[in-house]
């Protein structure tokens, strides 16, 4: 799967097109490697997502094409997140 395909279905991010800005303008990470919006994710992957000046850590738990909004939350397990970050993403 695209990674902002991921980070759309996953809901870390809320709208594809604002995955696919976030991987082009170098802020979403694979396994320690800047790519582009159409890297391939696969289970067991680390990413890194970068919002200002902090940074999000979760890894790939399952790859889905479709999941309902209470499932989201199964498709990655945070690794690391400041409560600032969560908070911005819950009111989105």
């Amino acid at each position: 799967m695209r990674l902002d395909k991921f980070l759309k279905v996953s809901r870390i991010i809320k709208r594809r097109t604002v995955a696919n800005e976030a991987c082009s303008g170098g802020r979403v990470s694979l396994n320690g490697k800047v790519c582009k919006p159409a890297a391939d994710v696969k289970e067991g992957d680390i990413m890194e997502i970068r919002f200002g000046n902090r940074v999000g850590r979760y890894e790939i738990v399952m790859v889905k094409e479709t999941v309902r909004k209470e499932q989201a939350q199964d498709m990655y397990r945070v690794l690391e997140e400041d409560a600032q970050t969560k908070a911005e993403r819950s009111e989105e």
